[in-house]
């Protein structure tokens, strides 16, 4: 019946959707993370359960949402070996707002709730601040090298107070999302870049170096994502008006102990230059398999056209 209206009316009634829902999800979440603002360690962490559920139930109802306003289809292959009682930390290719949406609807059930590290600063945003916090997302601390140069007794303090952060997800599993690329993808950020990729930006190697230094001894797998939509990349408007018929989704996951064990990565990164480079050197490898798929996916969309 729904699908009887206009495109920019099933977008209207998708938003209002999520609209109704998210308010409906974040009033509890806001009132356990008031409860959890009590100082006791075996109840802040019984809490972060219960807000846990709150989250995900919020992305269930979303998807509901999508399924009946949108008709997306969505082929994912590569989620069998996933668990939600598993340590993961994610990457994906990123070209528009809509692979958060796309992520979260595969993810959801899968692995645990997708958490992103976020600026220490953002703890003192208003409300939003504190449910984050509630909700385990990892706040990190980074200081400049000219701050550094100031204060050389504070080198290696960031990373102490992002480790004492992340002491929580120990005994909890935890998913926590990077886009390695920094950006959405644009042809225009292609050109400045001079990209040596035709469907991706170049890999920015630090961000997920620094999860990989924080956590590394807690996450267990690295899961890569592709994401091709054979439409041309959607806006978030285009999704919820359900013009985006497909999208396709491929899921690679390796051992992150691998990385280790190989040399690929260590502790010693941000004092290592050779280790950088050998970093990166595997990071940019990744990408040209990833944007070798991206090519195979846009010529078998052409030949069955």
């Amino acid at each position: 019946m729904i699908r009887t209206f206009s495109a920019n009316t099933i977008g209207v009634i998708s938003v209002i959707g999520y609209f109704i829902n998210t308010v409906f999800w974040f009033i509890p979440i806001i009132i356990l993370s008031l409860l959890k603002l009590l100082p006791i360690a075996t109840w802040q962490k019984w809490l972060s359960y219960p807000l846990d559920a709150c989250a995900s139930n919020w992305i269930r109802c979303n998807n509901v949402n999508q399924r009946l306003t949108g008709g997306t289809r969505i082929n994912v292959s590569g989620l069998e070996d996933l668990s939600e009682k598993d340590w993961y930390l994610v990457i994906s290719n990123h070209q528009s707002w809509v692979d958060i949406l796309v992520l979260q609807r595969i993810f959801v059930g899968n692995i645990p709730f997708l958490k992103f590290f976020l600026k220490q600063e953002l703890i003192w945003v208003p409300i939003l601040g504190l449910a984050w916090w509630a909700l385990d997302f990892p706040f990190m601390r980074r200081y400049s090298k000219s701050f550094l140069a100031k204060h050389p007794h504070m080198k290696g303090k960031d990373m102490e107070t992002t480790r004492k952060a992340c002491q929580k997800f120990a005994t909890k599993p935890v998913s926590v999302m990077n886009f390695v690329e920094g950006t959405r993808i644009t042809e225009e950020k292609q050109r400045r870049q001079k990209s040596p990729f035709s469907h991706l930006l170049k890999p920015k190697a630090g961000g997920i170096a620094f999860v990989l230094s924080a956590m590394g001894d807690q996450l267990n797998k690295l899961v890569d994502v592709t994401i091709h939509y054979p439409d041309g990349v959607p806006s978030y408007w285009d999704f919820v008006c359900g013009n985006v018929r497909q999208i396709e989704v491929h899921v690679d996951t390796f051992s992150i102990q691998t990385l280790f064990d190989e040399g690929i990565f260590s502790e010693h990164y941000f004092e290592d230059v050779a280790q950088r480079t050998r970093f990166q050197s595997w990071l940019n490898a990744l990408w040209h398999k990833k944007d070798e798929h991206l090519q195979s996916l846009k010529e078998g969309q052409s030949l069955c056209k």
